[in-house]
């Protein structure tokens, strides 16, 4: 592999990273509620997420996901199931304008569980991989596996670092909101809307 196919996967997988798409909405829901902390924890559990779906890619076992339209569907609800049970949980919350600052907060073990089931039960995230890693895998060179596992290293590496300045910024943010308590004391209902949206998103998604 050369450094110049590196390097343009590098800078496909960041343009990637930065729109908008259900995991760095997620992080950036944690560290809104919470602080920056609780994003950087979950960002970790979603690239342990990552390693389950770079491997399943390099063994084939995405494909066979791609192939079979049950599999596809049952973890695609799964997904969905999850992030709508979240999303029932945070608009149970106490509507109140100090909400922000005295919830209970999650541990940041229980923040990392989350990251992980979050990555895992979204099959477009396999599908992703098995789209994009084969456009940068040059045959001619041999070990398409080993090629398949660099590349996805990289993506979850930079997924690592922009997700956590995501978690930065989302943190910062929201020290600001706390000063005003007419948009904190909704910002469980906020966070309840983002999961619904995700849900819907990856309930909805084809393959």
């Amino acid at each position: 592999m050369t450094i110049s196919l590196v390097l343009s996967f590098l800078g496909a997988a960041i343009l990637l990273s930065l729109m908008p798409g259900p995991d760095n909405l997620f992080v950036m829901a944690q560290s809104l509620t919470q602080n920056w902390k609780a994003g950087v924890y979950t960002t970790l559990g979603l690239c342990t997420g990552l390693i389950v779906h770079i491997t399943a890619a390099v063994l084939g076992i995405s494909a066979i996901i791609y192939q079979s339209t049950i599999a596809f569907t049952i973890v695609k609800w799964a997904g969905a199931a999850y992030l709508l049970y979240l999303a029932w949980q945070s608009f149970r919350a106490k509507d109140d304008p100090f909400t922000i600052k005295t919830q209970r907060k999650l541990g940041y073990k229980d923040l990392y569980k989350r990251g992980i089931f979050m990555n895992v039960l979204n099959p477009k995230v396999s599908l992703f991989f098995l789209a994009l890693l084969p456009q940068f895998i040059n045959p001619a060179v041999g070990q398409v596996s080993l090629q398949m596992f660099i590349l996805g290293v990289v993506f979850l590496i930079q997924a690592f670092i922009l997700f956590s300045l995501f978690s930065i910024f989302a943190g910062t943010l929201r020290d600001w909101l706390i000063g005003k308590p007419v948009i904190a004391k909704r910002m469980n209902k906020i966070q309840g809307v983002l999961f619904v949206l995700i849900g819907l998103k990856i309930a909805f998604s084809e393959r």
